[in-house]
């Protein structure tokens, strides 16, 4: 069973490589018990939609 410093690790890991089956089994079942990392989790993706879109904007600048 993973603790939550493991878990938020394997999150961000997750955003440089592809987990294994048994790394992303053990995270959902983490997560599934354990609100703060559910809660890191979603905030980490509100971080990258949020990147994402400034760096597209900043591009569509640049074309101009």
């Amino acid at each position: 069973m993973l603790n939550c410093h493991d878990a938020t690790r394997l999150m961000s890991q997750s955003q440089e490589r592809a987990l294994s089956l048994v790394e992303q089994m053990s995270l959902k079942l983490h997560k599934m018990m354990c609100s703060g990392c559910r809660h890191f989790d979603e905030q980490m993706g509100a971080i990258r939609m949020v990147t994402r879109a400034y760096v597209q904007g900043k591009n569509e600048q640049e074309k101009r």
